[in-house]
């Protein structure tokens, strides 16, 4: 009897190292991308989640080695039709040029239009309605001519996922779909390949730190196994009649696939590229852009009607009416450019494109995809993984053959 207790107490060691090791890693997976918000009481007694902690750093690399080598701002631009563009926005635009009319004339010349009857206040949005083609033509021209000093693709990706980590742990979760839930399962199959020379060794030899170091070693070589399975090697090498490369790098084609769908629908989107524009630090630029036309088109507008207009309105006030008005088409522009955002979502293809170019990254460009989420603090995931590790030994220790 005492002799089958003492087996099974034995066969338990690589069994017990198996659940450590598949905790240990499963752990580690959780604590990478939870908690989002960080739980306890700062700044140490808690924990966040390493990639949402360091989101910001996460977006500047992923910028770094995979986006901004491979979506040029100027090309997008460039895909853009100003005559398409004109069509999908100009109902809109025409409703907020009439009310930008209205706003601006009511304080400019208030006696003067409301003088004016409704036939001449309609020719005068007509003149402006018929002029919008052009003006917009213009408008697109200049802006994809300086589109890398209005647009920042690298503010626009860290902005959006540092104000949403809920995207960054998409994106990486969604990239390594199937390598995080190998991590988890690995450390099962390692766990019990090391507890059985711990258990050979506790056979021969009841050192009380044999456990806990037998558990250390497991909760430690787990992770690290794992993460060099997913990447090792980089190529693919022939090892006998097998060919072998990291798993990671192995679904590349797979990977580039779901990765450039994720970027096209929720972060490099034509809504968050126009708040970027509107909202970022192009936007003074853009501003520019705006007034030197708008302008343009206010003096041709009322060129007809000098001297009278300048009669009627003032220098100091006509001076006042073109600011208000470039301000205000500026403060609306969401409010058309909205109508925009299917013709352009179809237009940039940024998914189909984004995901050919990575297809075609070599294997040490492509690990830029993934690899920043384990490089980040990996030591702490593994140093975790070792501690638990131990300290499931020490229990096995005491209850078990204690």
């Amino acid at each position: 009897m005492d002799w089958n207790i003492q087996t099974l107490s034995l066969l338990s060691i690589p069994l017990i190292s198996a659940v450590v090791g598949w905790a240990t890693n499963y752990l580690a997976v959780k604590m990478m991308f939870y908690p989002i918000e960080f739980v306890g009481i700062k700044p140490f007694l808690g924990w966040q989640g390493l990639i949402p902690a360091k989101r910001r750093q996460m977006a500047e690399i992923e910028v770094e080695l995979v986006l901004g080598k491979l979506l040029s701002v100027e090309e997008l631009a460039q895909r853009l039709d100003p005559d398409e563009l004109t069509k999908a926005i100009e109902r809109r635009l025409s409703q907020v040029i009439r009310k930008v009319v209205n706003d601006v004339m009511a304080e400019s010349a208030p006696q003067m239009w409301a003088a004016l009857p409704v036939q001449g206040k309609n020719l005068v949005y007509q003149r402006i309605e018929n002029d919008i083609p052009n003006v917009v033509h213009k408008m697109m021209d200049d802006f994809q001519h300086n589109v890398s000093e209005i647009l920042d693709i690298k503010e626009l990706v860290v902005e959006q996922l540092v104000n949403s980590p809920e995207l960054i742990n998409e994106i990486f979760l969604t990239a390594g779909s199937k390598e995080f839930p190998f991590i988890v399962r690995s450390g099962l199959y390692f766990g019990f390949i090391f507890g059985l020379p711990t258990m050979l060794l506790w056979y021969f030899y009841q050192a009380w730190w044999i456990l806990p170091l037998g558990g250390l070693l497991v909760g430690y070589a787990t992770n690290w196994i794992a993460i060099k399975i997913i990447f090792e090697p980089k190529r693919p090498r022939k090892i006998g009649p097998f060919v072998v490369q990291g798993m990671f790098l192995k679904r590349q084609k797979e990977v580039s696939e779901v990765y450039s769908s994720i970027i096209e629908e929720k972060l490099i989107t034509p809504k968050n590229i126009t708040n970027i524009i509107l909202h970022g630090s192009g936007s003074a630029q853009l501003l520019e852009l705006i007034e030197l036309h708008v302008n343009d088109a206010i003096e041709r507008y009322v060129a007809i009607a000098q001297p009278y207009f300048a009669l009627g309105v003032g220098s100091e006030n006509y001076h006042k009416m073109k600011a208000l008005a470039v301000q205000q088409i500026f403060d609306n522009s969401e409010k058309y450019l909205l109508y925009a955002y299917d013709y352009a979502n179809g237009a940039m293809q940024i998914g189909q494109d984004l995901s050919l170019r990575m297809q075609a990254l070599s294997a040490e460009e492509f690990e830029g995809v993934l690899r920043p989420a384990y490089q980040q603090d990996e030591w702490k995931l593994i140093l975790t993984g070792a501690l638990l590790g131990m300290a499931a030994g020490f229990m096995q220790l005491y209850l078990v053959f204690m």
